[in-house]
């Protein structure tokens, strides 16, 4: 069982190995609790002299806990906007102030409107002007830092191509403001805002390297597994205009803000015996030996002490060695993960969490099967309705097919004839990227939740035993979801205690485009920790990933074998997410269909599996247990 633990979620680790700071956290609320405070405490410093404080601001996904914290120190602790004075990084060009793609709208609608700074201080790139008027507007942008004085702290993101604002691989570093040529994967990461690649604007206005390097502090932050390889180049790797973000080395006052899955590949998390002597615990005996079974391209009980020497484990070997001790220890323990029964045998009540409509099957859809051929009481609660992720073709056709079966059956069909115009006429006035209105987005709804009811049939599942929570903070129609408040977390709650469930399994991945999955892990966390200050009992808790990611080797704590069978029933459940099918509306940076990367991920574990020469299966689904951290 979990017992919940907050001392740990205040800790930072600085790694070492690294050609400026950074900075590792356990906890996504207390990494942006730190940088919010970076920035409060700029505000009040300037306010001390009389002066603006002047900040440089990112947009999307990455920065927006740290602008809901700030909203809450303006709100609960006095923090006074009224001196501040922002400058945005960038926008798209050709995206219209109001659209809810523009930074404009996003500024607007998560910071600027919630505290006191007054509008006038706000600054963000212009994408309605002309392409020809460009260059003059963006050393009019220009001028106007300068004339505030320039920028005392700039928060930032990192791209997976590098870039830093919309600075885009190769671009100069004593780059000035300017219209750019978006990078290909910049357009693909921003795909699923645009609802399709071919939407998404080919030129935007960024803030040049230049002009972000001459802010006297920089904060740079990036959360997820999709960022593990880009921060390691851009943090540990020489200076490179390949990644733009290396050129912040040589700022003297920048620092990366990062947590643990983003932190994954850097030399001092992934090998830090590299950098010099470590304590040779457990966990990092595993993984270094596991990290050698691979470089060597041998199975466990065959590696020597001369493997270990060659690759600098010498002193893991005389600590701990030798060679055949250790890795029969480490074999016994990656022996002990595999497990045909992850419920136990002997009926229990199982919960499984799904952020999305499909997160159950896709990511555990045969550990699903295993469950209920176990006889477990599985039931799977759902916690957004996904009815954003549904395109509006498919929308148009179930009311098609709704009114034409009522024609066909002289069913009486007032209703549905008016339902059928009703989303044409709904259709057809929506501009590109608008939000649907409340009649579409619950037919849209509809659709997700019958498909997720034939799925989760294919795995044995009933419906009496699947929940709909449709929790609020999803519900607002667009990309752009509410924060999670008290309501999210009461009905998560609710579902825990009214069914007792003695094993829970959740969504672990945060690379998700829009970081749905990270949301509701952390409502469910902050339920399970009510529960446990009222006296209640936490259920053993197991964190699946699948749709972006897979858990690596190392961190695998159970590991569910399965068949050729297993594995085409979880690929036909799948397929009953049919408005997902073949091109989903919010793919992410992955290109293959979902159900191609549940099965390949699902192989390449049992491969890994194999190759460390452990028994050999088709397929696995892995898991890690959940150590009471909130992520």
């Amino acid at each position: 069982m979990a017992t919940i633990c907050t001392e740990r979620a205040r800790a930072a680790r600085k790694v070492a190995g690294t050609r400026l700071d950074v900075f590792v956290f356990d906890s996504h609320r207390e990494l942006n609790r730190r940088a919010a405070q970076a920035v409060a405490d700029t505000i009040r410093q300037r306010n001390s002299f009389g002066q603006n404080a002047v900040l440089g601001l990112p947009t999307g996904s990455t920065p927006m806990g740290v602008y809901r914290e700030l909203v809450r120190m303006h709100k609960e602790e006095g923090l006074d906007f009224s001196g501040v004075v922002t400058f945005n990084l960038d926008e798209y060009l050709g995206v219209a102030h109001d659209q809810l793609q523009s930074y404009h709208y996003f500024m607007t609608e998560v910071f600027f409107r919630h505290v006191n700074m007054p509008q006038k201080n706000s600054h963000i790139p212009d994408g309605t002007i002309p392409p020809d008027e460009a260059d003059d507007y963006c050393r009019w942008y220009e001028s106007q830092i300068e004339r505030a004085g320039g920028i005392d702290l700039m928060l930032l993101g990192i791209g997976r191509d590098g870039h830093i604002g919309f600075n885009e691989p190769f671009s100069p570093k004593n780059g000035r403001t300017q219209l750019v040529t978006l990078d290909p994967v910049t357009r693909r990461d921003a795909a699923a805002d645009f609802f399709g690649d071919e939407n998404v604007p080919t030129h935007a206005v960024t803030m040049g390297i230049g002009t972000i390097m001459e802010a006297r502090k920089v904060i740079l932050l990036a959360m997820g597994e999709h960022k593990a390889g880009i921060v390691r180049e851009a943090a540990e790797n020489p200076i490179s205009d390949r990644v733009p973000g290396s050129y912040l080395q040589d700022h003297e006052d920048a620092a990366f803000l990062i947590d643990s899955a983003a932190a994954a590949q850097l030399t001092a998390v992934a090998t830090p015996w590299e950098l010099g002597k470590v304590e040779w615990d457990a966990d990092l005996t595993k993984r270094a030996v596991l990290w050698l079974s691979q470089k060597t391209k041998k199975a466990l009980l065959k590696l020597t002490d001369v493997d270990f020497r060659e690759y600098g484990l010498h002193q893991l070997l005389r600590e701990k060695g030798p060679a055949a001790t250790l890795c029969h220890r480490v074999f016994q323990w990656m022996q002990k993960t595999i497990e045909y029964h992850p419920g136990g045998k002997g009926r229990k009540r199982i919960l499984v969490f799904s952020p999305h409509p499909d997160d159950d099957v896709i990511s555990m859809g045969g550990t699903l099967v295993r469950l209920v051929e176990d006889k477990n009481e599985v039931h799977v609660a759902y916690m957004t309705s996904g009815n954003i992720a549904v395109f509006d073709h498919d929308a148009q056709r179930m009311a098609d097919l709704v009114a034409e079966y009522n024609r066909r059956f002289e069913i009486d069909d007032a209703k549905s004839l008016k339902v059928e115009d009703r989303v044409m006429k709904a259709l057809a006035k929506k501009r590109l990227g608008e939000c649907d209105d409340d009649f579409v987005l619950e037919i849209k709804g509809l659709i997700r939740q019958s498909e997720a009811k034939a799925g989760a049939k294919v795995c044995g599942v009933c419906e009496e035993q699947l929940h709909f929570l449709n929790l609020p903070f999803y519900c607002t129609g667009k990309v752009l979801k509410n924060p999670p408040g008290l309501k999210d977390v009461k009905i998560t709650r609710d579902v825990i205690e009214q069914l007792a469930p003695k094993q829970i399994y959740l969504a672990g991945d945060l690379s998700d485009p829009h970081g749905t999955h990270r949301v509701c892990a952390d409502v469910i966390f902050t339920a399970l920790a009510e529960i446990e200050r009222a006296g209640g009992t936490v259920p053993e808790v197991l964190m699946y990933r699948g749709a972006w990611e897979e858990w690596p080797p190392h961190q695998i704590e159970i590991a569910v074998p399965l068949s050729p069978c297993d594995l085409e029933r979880k690929k036909n459940a799948i397929f009953r997410h049919e408005s997902q099918k073949d091109t989903a509306p919010f793919p992410g940076s992955d290109s293959r269909e979902f159900w191609q990367r549940a099965v390949e991920r699902n192989k390449h574990t049992a491969e890994l599996y194999n190759n460390l020469g452990l028994p050999e299966y088709f397929a696995m689904e892995a898991f890690v247990r959940w150590d009471g951290v909130p992520i």
